[in-house]
C-alpha cells in the first residue's frame, strides 16, 4: 500500500543551502521509489487557516518511506532544509483503492 511523506513548509529562507537541498533531494528519493505528487503550488484554502507550502511525496509502501527518511543520503541533506525553514514533516500510510469513509469506523472501534 502506498505511503506518503507530507510536509508543510511555513517559512523558508531561500539561499544556497535550500538550492543545494532542492538539487539533491530527487537523488535521495529515487532508490526508494519516491516521487513528488504535490510540491508547493499555491493552495486554494476552502476551510480553516493554512499557511506555507504543502509538499507530498508518494512511496510504494511504508518501508520505502521510512527507509528514505532514515537513509544516510537524506539525513545528510535534511539540515539544509531544517536550518533554513520552519514547518513539519509526517510519514503516513495511504489507503487502498476500494477504501470508503466508513472504513475508519471499524478501525476506530478496534482501537477502543
Amino acid at each position: 500500500m502506498t505511503a506518503y511523506a507530507i510536509a508543510n513548509i511555513q517559512s523558508i529562507t531561500m539561499g544556497p543551502p535550500i538550492v543545494e537541498y532542492l538539487e539533491r533531494i530527487d537523488g535521495t528519493l529515487a532508490p526508494y521509489g519516491g516521487r513528488f505528487v504535490v510540491h508547493g503550488d499555491p493552495a486554494d484554502v476552502r476551510e480553516g487557516d493554512f499557511t506555507g507550502d504543502l509538499i507530498a511525496v508518494e512511496f510504494p509502501n511504508t518501508a520505502a518511506a521510512v527507509g528514505w527518511y532514515e537513509s544516510a543520503p537524506y539525513r545528510e541533506i535534511a539540515p539544509l532544509r531544517t536550518d533554513n525553514s520552519d514547518g513539519w514533516v509526517v510519514l503516513v500510510d495511504g489507503v487502498s483503492p476500494d477504501h470508503r469513509a466508513t472504513d475508519i469506523l471499524a478501525a476506530q472501534s478496534s482501537r477502543e
